[in-house]
């Protein structure tokens, strides 16, 4: 069991942040049925197999508990325990030893992205990835006179931005963690940010705004099919993250359902 845990946490740790922001691989069609024709369950069997779990479920679910505690022990268990499913490409679904947690996959992600470009922000050390081909944007003549004016402070996040005429900027250069993100559309809601009515910030307090409007962009995005070590390397990230139980907008990152909580929606026990 031992050997099974070091197995998933070494698998985790070569999951980095830019490969869950990959844009997901091009994947089957769904069928849109759990069962081919000709392998359709009949009545006859649905009542046997609900026969057969009635009559020894208890039994059962009590062997598979001590088998569980036997393979992971309390002492061993991440906080957050082990990824087992994805759910409608929104939702990860992790075993601990007090039951189920649900995650958030973007929320939770783009807190991770936020935390770290914080982090290099704050040290000077936000690396930037220059593009091999700028991409451009058409833009306002507000936009024109922001790069303009604000060039070398926008550089400072990481964001290159030159102006190419009157109604065209050009991307240059994104930071790093980002590289696997849209660019023209990371410039758009950078911008689009500077201009908010809270201009008149604190110079830190806009910065980490901005800061935050471009973690979004390197956050992974809803229906991102992701393998279990993928979901074991989002975990043992937030668990070693700052304010990782909420994400950029205050809103709760996963929840905790306990098996004393599943036990009574099926009133097991009474």
């Amino acid at each position: 069991a031992a050997g099974a845990r070091d197995t998933r946490a070494s698998e985790a740790r070569t999951i980095t942040l830019e490969e869950l922001a990959a844009p997901p691989p091009a994947r089957a069609p769904a069928t849109g049925t759990l069962f081919p024709a000709a392998a359709a369950p009949r009545a006859a069997d649905v009542a046997a197999t609900l026969q057969f779990y009635s009559a020894g479920a208890e039994a059962r679910a009590a062997d598979a508990t001590e088998a569980n505690a036997e393979a992971e022990p309390a002492s061993g268990t991440p906080r957050l325990g082990y990824a087992i499913a994805q759910l409608h490409g929104i939702y990860l679904l992790s075993q601990t030893t007090e039951g189920l947690i649900i995650v958030d996959i973007h929320a939770a992600h783009e807190r991770i992205v936020l935390e770290r470009l914080r982090r290099q922000f704050s040290q000077r050390e936000l690396p930037r990835q220059p593009l091999l081909v700028p991409a451009v944007l058409r833009a306002s003549e507000i936009d024109v006179a922001v790069v303009e004016e604000d060039q070398a402070e926008i550089a400072s996040l990481g964001l290159e931005l030159d102006v190419m005429s009157p109604t065209t900027l050009a991307v240059r250069g994104v930071p790093a963690l980002l590289a696997r993100g849209d660019p023209a559309a990371l410039a758009r809601d950078v911008l689009d940010a500077w201009q908010s009515p809270h201009r008149a910030d604190a110079v830190a307090t806009r910065h980490d705004r901005l800061l935050a409007t471009m973690a979004c962009h390197g956050a992974v995005r809803a229906n991102r099919a992701l393998t279990v070590p993928e979901m074991n390397a989002l975990l043992r990230e937030m668990e070693s993250t700052p304010d990782a139980d909420f994400c950029n907008h205050g809103r709760p990152t996963w929840f905790r359902l306990t098996l004393a909580e599943i036990d009574r929606w099926f009133m097991r026990g009474r």
